[in-house]
């Protein structure tokens, strides 16, 4: 799991019947610290998230079908959940 940014969405005109209705988002992947970690990663929100969120986020594809509910759908990323807070304890 991961923590990430919402930056940004993507506008699919076809996709794949399993992932019809999906929200799709671009999440930037972020250290402990907030700092960019990476490339930003395309995932289903199943969250209803938006940009600018922090966000948790799977990228195991099973887990990401598992959460979404969606089968078998050819899912590489999901959003599980919004971030309100996050403290780290030394």
């Amino acid at each position: 799991m991961l923590v990430g940014r919402v930056v940004g969405s993507v506008a699919a005109s076809h996709k794949n019947e399993k992932l019809e209705g999906a929200k799709l988002l671009l999440v930037q992947p972020l250290d402990l610290d907030g700092r960019d970690r990476g490339a930003p990663i395309l995932a289903i929100d199943g969250v209803d998230a938006g940009v600018g969120d922090r966000v948790l986020l799977v990228q195991d594809g099973k887990a990401a079908q598992q959460v979404l509910g969606r089968g078998t759908a050819a899912v590489d990323a999901a959003i599980i959940g919004v971030v309100d807070s996050l403290s780290l304890e030394a």
